[in-house]
């Protein structure tokens, strides 16, 4: 009790002094804790970085994220250290932090979801930049991949910004992840033109463009028995960068050389009979 009043008489200014002789080896180990924490954060994360970064698995938006959660936590331990070198009850302070993290993430959830959805995108990989993509309504060429959205190019040019979690729900179509891909081509010809004569000009004009590979072999077939045509098939497998190109190719060399040859590729015909009353 007499200590309580010698210490309560004297000023702030000695108070604290006093405080600091007595608390001095807590105060220097917490500034040691401290000091060596952050460095150690520092290091740590760093070395994440770098170890991810040197993963073909991992792109670099990843690892500077994943990096940066590990400093953080590494961050949270060397605080909390510190409080409990003060004496300092830190189960209190936890339980709140956990409450506000749990209202945080529960008011966060889209962005969270958005950001989830990002780092699975951008490990596994279902897309890179400048390839071209459809998923659900979307289509278009890939911009820019980032932790909430990804941005895409129309193939009419408008820009779209897709929320990541809307990619990641969808079935994913990649045009252009591999190196070739097949065109089909369906022309109708007439019951009286000769199916055989239609398939060897399909597949001449296929034999005639280089782009056209030779492995697999290009295929010609009876398609379908129409209303009023007969569909002829053609498939042949070419580049991923020639197929739009070669499609409109070989679509317009059938016409030109079926009119050449004479097969005809009818209008839809219905017959209609009418009996007397």
């Amino acid at each position: 009790m007499q200590t309580d009043k010698a210490v309560s008489a004297l000023t702030i200014p000695e108070q604290a002094v006093l405080w600091l002789r007595l608390n001095m080896m807590d105060i220097a180990g917490a500034f040691a804790v401290l000091i060596f924490g952050l460095l150690a954060a520092k290091l740590i994360s760093g070395w994440v970085e770098r170890a991810l970064n040197r993963s073909p698995r991992f792109d670099a938006t990843v690892a500077n994220f994943l990096s940066n959660l590990v400093k953080y936590a590494l961050w949270a331990m060397v605080i909390v250290t510190v409080l409990t070198q003060f004496g300092v009850e830190t189960t209190s302070i936890l339980a709140a932090l956990g409450g506000m993290a749990l209202a945080i993430g529960l008011a966060l959830q889209g962005t969270l979801s958005n950001v989830a959805s990002g780092v699975m995108i951008l490990v596994q990989r279902p897309f890179k930049i400048g390839e071209a993509i459809s998923a659900g309504s979307v289509t278009g060429v890939v911009q820019q991949i980032g932790l909430f959205t990804t941005e895409l190019k129309q193939f009419d040019g408008l820009f779209v910004m897709v929320p990541n979690s809307q990619l990641w729900n969808q079935a994913i179509i990649n045009f252009h992840r591999h190196p070739i891909r097949r065109f089909e081509l369906v022309v109708g010809i007439g019951y009286g033109d000769s199916m055989e004569q239609a398939r060897k000009e399909l597949l001449e004009i296929a034999a005639a463009d280089e782009r056209v590979l030779a492995d697999p072999e290009p295929v010609a077939f009876v398609a379908s028995l129409d209303d009023s045509s007969v569909g002829i098939g053609l498939r042949v497998w070419c580049a991923t960068a020639d197929f739009a190109p070669l499609g409109w190719a070989i679509t317009e060399a059938a016409k030109a050389r079926f009119d050449d040859v004479g097969i005809s590729i009818p209008f839809p015909q219905r017959e209609v009979t009418q009996r007397a009353a």
